[in-house]
């Protein structure tokens, strides 16, 4: 009979949060394209002729999605760290310990990982911060909006490039995890459909007794 490794109660917690970042992270990123390249640039066709094209759904619709799934990214975000909080202050010393030349680097594929971290972690909050800024002072980078110190076009460019950048940091960290992210969701729904199943349940009593 062949053994299967159990998913802990633990994993199982970080795969879930990582799942709802990810859905979120993908939804805000898309309808983030969407505006980068449909609406940014122009205004009813003027310098962006593509401006207000409706691909799915309208303009107000991804804006909408946009909002809500930043949010939600930014909640399942701050969950994440908070699991993590004891190997991220750890991460943190032993980076400024590399800095610093206090000990030994970390190998190349350690340091590489950290490098990859630091920029999702430095980029998402600067996307979450301008993102909040425009979630309480709606209305785009117009020169009359609200400022908070910087003008609301800077916080444009802000939300704008950090998101990009976050995108792209963010798929080479997933890559470097990906083993890891098949297995552990491989497992997660195996152990479900075993505990959604009635037969499996008792054949797994009958070998167990």
């Amino acid at each position: 009979m062949t053994t299967q490794k159990r998913i802990s109660i633990k994993t199982r917690r970080n795969w879930e949060i990582d799942a709802a970042l990810l859905i979120s992270a993908v939804l805000a990123s898309l309808s983030g394209i969407y505006f980068l390249y449909f609406v940014i640039g122009g205004y009813q066709g003027g310098r962006n002729p593509m401006y207000g094209q409706t691909i799915l759904f309208d303009r107000h619709t991804w804006d909408t999605l946009h909002t809500w799934t930043g949010v939600i990214m930014v909640l399942a975000a701050i969950v994440h760290i908070a699991i993590h909080w004891k190997w991220l202050l750890n991460t943190i010393k032993r980076s400024w310990k590399v800095v610093t030349l206090q000990i030994k680097p970390a190998n190349k594929h350690a340091r590489f990982n950290i490098l990859i971290n630091s920029m999702v972690g430095l980029n998402f909050i600067l996307a979450a911060i301008s993102g909040i800024y425009f979630l309480f002072f709606p209305g785009g980078s117009g020169a009359y909006q609200p400022t908070l110190l910087f003008s609301s076009l800077v916080w444009d460019i802000i939300h704008t490039w950090s998101g990009v950048l976050m995108i792209v940091a963010a798929i080479v960290h997933f890559a470097i995890h990906w083993r890891w992210v098949v297995n552990v969701t491989q497992r997660y729904f195996e152990r479900r459909t075993k505990s959604n199943n009635p037969a499996t349940l008792t054949h797994v009593n009958e070998v167990g007794s």
